[in-house]
Order: structure tokens, then sequence, then C-alpha cells
């Protein structure tokens, strides 16, 4: 009798998770993974600078939902069959150990990606996943008496008796027609995970310096984050600006990418309380320069450049600083205001916040509601994270529970 055909539609980490997971837990059906271009696991071998952040040591659900803009009820189904320890222990039954960063992302002991990649091209070859790359989905049919047609661009037809799409995010809409066939639709796709660009600013003179801590928060909006900030010289990077691209990309994108932001650069003070804190220094170092007593540890080249925007000589002393000057220096630190032009793709870590809407999946098979047989996992959903490894969690995650190949009710399809 001729085995069912599980076809999996994209070579990424959901792809991929969901094809080996699949061939090992139904030995019986043929697993076909289909991979658009000439690489795979592309993500995953540039991720984290070439190290891959395969997950985030967040293992309790309601902290680790909190770090998903948007996605969290369905995700709150979705964590308790497969989680972030449940990473942990699959790639560890496998050999690959991971190793956690203070900042809670864990990678592997290795330091490389090629250790994933390897783990899960083994897992592919152990179970026998036949891998097709150069077969870019042009079409998929459904077929009356059940099973789906699947068409590529070089003239491949491949028939299945399920199917999970795993293509990560679409940046534009015309590009998930074969699924709007299918009776799908979708959210908008806009940019996630992004630095901005403050192009003829002064500020972009200091490239190269990090504030370890610094608030940054959206002008008009109720979106802030707290962290790392990075200049560079086209504008701020790092995980404060990151995560507030996440949490703000519609709204941004709305705005042509055109906003103004409020920096803080010691968000342990205000306006009012950094005066008083001013005031404090000018007793406590009166006879001192400023430039020469940077009494809050900023990075020098910043200290220098805040008190050239606040008009204040790099010679004055404490003592003899005008209350003008230090107004000025106050709002320089707590809550100078910066105009924002555009945006920058933050390398490997683009992701798109959009797609198929999670009310048309089932959380607790991946399966459509729409479609019965097909699924979906990784980000070709509605689901998206910021960075720190929790869009691959997500891949994780989806895939896993694609592989299962459960119907809606609950029932195992390797019995039906």
């Amino acid at each position: 009798m001729k085995p069912r055909t599980l076809l999996v539609i994209g070579a990424g980490a959901a792809g991929f998770f969901c094809a080996v997971n699949a061939a090992r837990l139904h030995p019986g059906w043929q697993v076909i993974l289909l991979e658009k271009s000439n690489k795979l696991l592309s993500k995953v071998r540039v991720s984290g600078g070439g190290r891959c952040n395969v997950t985030h040591a967040c293992f309790q659900l309601s902290d680790l939902l909190k770090f998903y803009p948007r996605g969290g009820a369905f995700l709150k189904k979705a964590f308790r069959h497969f989680s972030c320890a449940d990473t942990v222990a699959w790639f560890s039954e496998r050999g690959v150990e991971l190793k956690t960063e203070p900042d809670g992302r864990m990678f592997p002991v290795t330091n490389d990606s090629q250790t994933i990649i390897d783990c899960l091209l083994r897992e592919a070859n152990t179970f026998g996943v036949q891998v097709h790359m150069h077969a870019d989905v042009q079409s998929l049919e459904a077929l009356p008496g059940g099973g789906f047609r699947v068409h590529t661009g070089s003239g491949g037809v491949w028939l299945a008796d399920r199917v999970c799409v795993t293509v990560g995010g679409y940046p534009k809409p015309e590009q998930y027609h074969w699924l709007k066939a299918l009776g799908h639709s979708f959210v908008k796709p806009v940019p996630s995970l992004f630095t901005f660009n403050m192009p003829r600013q002064s500020l972009t003179s200091l490239m190269g310096i990090t504030v370890p801590d610094a608030q940054v928060r959206i002008k008009g909006t109720k979106w802030q984050q707290q962290g790392p900030v990075l200049i560079t010289h086209w504008g701020l990077s790092g995980p404060a600006v990151l995560k507030l691209s996440a949490w703000a990309a519609r709204d941004l994108a709305e705005t042509n990418y055109h906003f103004n932001i409020q920096v803080n650069w010691l968000p342990g003070y205000h306006e009012n309380s950094m005066l008083q804190a001013l005031q404090q220094v000018r007793f406590t170092h009166a006879s001192q320069k400023l430039v020469n007593r940077n009494p809050f540890q900023l990075p020098s080249r910043l200290w220098e450049f805040i008190l050239a925007q606040s008009g204040i000589s790099a010679d004055i002393r404490w003592a003899d600083l005008p209350a003008k000057e230090q107004h000025k220096l106050a709002k320089a630190l707590c809550a100078q205001e910066y105009p924002i032009s555009g945006k920058t793709t933050f390398k490997e870590e683009f992701v798109t916040a959009g797609g198929i809407p999670l009310s048309e999946i089932d959380p607790n098979t991946m399966q459509s509601r729409l479609c019965p047989g097909l699924y979906f996992a990784g980000e070709i959903m509605d689901v998206d994270g910021v960075t720190g490894g929790f869009n691959f969690q997500h891949a994780w995650t989806s895939g896993w529970i694609a592989a299962h190949q459960k119907n809606n009710e609950g029932q195992d399809l390797t019995a039906l």
C-alpha cells in the first residue's frame, strides 16, 4: 500500500522541526520537505552572529508570553504542548547542549550555529526526510477526495495527504495568493525588529557607543522600552530599540516610519529629580569642571556631547553652572527628543508582524480551521516575538505540534 505523504513547504527552523519530528513519530509516512532557495536553515545559520540563539531561559509560561507583541492567547495554549524547557531537552537528547548567557539567551555550548544545523540534518537523514531545493510553490490545491496537489515554479507537481506551510513571513501581500485560494485571509505584513534611522542628526557622530540602560519612548503613544541602546552611524539600535520596534510595529508602519522619540539616558531619574541631583553635584564638586566630573558614569564621549548639546562650555566649573543651562542639561539627560526618519533591517533578525490570522488556526494542532489537512508553523502565522530566541521558540513549538498530525478534535491522523 502506498504510504501517506506529508509535504512540508519551507526548509527553515519550523519546517525542519516539523519534518524531522513527523518522520520520527509516523514511520509509515513519507515526509517531503520543499525549499524554494538553494539554502537550508539560512536564518538558523546567521542567527546570533553565527552562534544561533536557539531559545531563551524563560521557563514560566506567564513570563514567556510577555515577549510576544502578538499572539499571546494563541501561544498560551501552544506552549503548554512544547515549551522552552522542552526545546532544551529535545536538543540535549540528541547530544546538543545549550548554555544560558547573562541576558537569558541560550546558545549551543559550541557557540556555532552549525551545531544546530548538523543536528537537524542528522535527524532528517536518520528518519528518511526527503529534501528538495529550488522548489518554489506557486499553487496549492485541495483535492475533492481529500489531499492536496502542489505546483512549483519549475513545473513540478506533488501530491500529498497533508501539507504543512512553514514559509516564514511574507513581506508582500500578493505572496499570499496561493493560501487565499484555499479560503485563508491574512493580516497585512509589516516589519518588526528594526533600528531607527536619524539622518543628519549629530548624535550619530558617537557611533559605537553603547549605553547599558536607557529608556526610549515614542512620542504621542504608550510605547516605551528600557535596556541597552547602541548609537550607530545611521541612528539607534540595541535591545531597547529593537523591542520597541516590535511592540509598536503597526503604529510605526502607519507613520511611514517618521516619528519622534524621547530618550532618557538615565532612567533612574526624571527631569525634576535630575535637577535636584545636579544641584547636589554643584555643591559636592563645585570647583571641578563639568567635562572632568561625569557624575552619572555615562560614556565620556556621550557626556561631552550632552554638555555641548545643552550649550555648556567644556571649561565651566560646576559652581558656575547657570540655572538655565542646568535645566537644559536635565532635559538632555532625561527627556531629549530626536526625530526618526526611516528604519533599517536588523541583520538576520528581520521579522514580519502579520500573516495568517490565528483565528483560522487551532493552537492545539496547528491545523487550519478552514481546510482540513492543512497545517501551519512558524512565522507564516500572525505571531512574532522580540529578539532573544523567542521567534525560534515559536518555530520549534509550532513545528513540533504540527508534526503530531492530529486533527482539531485531537485524533491522531496516522490512525485515520
